[in-house]
């Protein structure tokens, strides 16, 4: 406890402190979630950066701070096994396998379907900034409308507008579009 009002106030020493006795069990947990140590060993190294940056908030009565710091690892292990499973699901295929594979059949069908992916590049467009990246967040990272805003240490309302906002501008622009896409 000492340690980490210590680290909120910029001590390093103290955060050197924390991570020596606590790493070991940090790697090890990571280690077995992930079945790989060099995602282990990154996925440590950002969580104690995340203790460095979130101590302040640390709230002892939510619990201990080796349980605060295991949350923090077992939540960069989720998106880490969620980025990897959502990657092997939607491998991208090189454009020279594109143009070979078996369901385009014809030249008229892959005329087709880059024109449906011009279309939807356009209603992409219509998005601001701050809404595509909350968008893709949650989409391509699966991830909850309180996990998108930590992950970009946004608050959860605006989060919530920028994807219900996005989201509505994505509808309107589609069913503009609905005969392109």
């Amino acid at each position: 406890m000492a340690l980490v009002r210590a680290i909120a106030a910029g001590d390093q020493r103290a955060l050197r402190a924390l991570y020596e006795r606590t790493h070991r069990l940090v790697f090890t947990f990571l280690a077995r979630l992930l079945d790989d140590r060099r995602s282990a060993e990154e996925l440590t190294m950002d969580t104690f950066h995340a203790v460095w940056t979130r101590a302040a908030k640390y709230d002892p009565a939510a619990g201990p701070v080796l349980g605060w710091i295991m949350n923090q690892a077992r939540s960069r292990a989720i998106d880490r096994l969620r980025h990897d499973h959502r990657k092997k699901r939607t491998a991208p295929v090189a454009v020279d396998e594109a143009w070979r594979a078996d369901d385009i059949d014809s030249t008229a069908e892959a005329i087709e379907s880059v024109q449906r992916r011009q279309a939807l590049r356009a209603c992409l467009d219509t998005l601001t900034a701050g809404e595509r990246e909350a968008i893709e967040t949650a989409f391509f990272l699966e991830l909850s409308y309180p996990e998108v805003a930590a992950r970009l240490n946004q608050p959860l309302g605006t989060v919530k507008t920028r994807i219900r906002s996005g989201l509505e501008k994505l509808r309107q622009a589609i069913s503009m579009k609905n005969g392109q896409l």
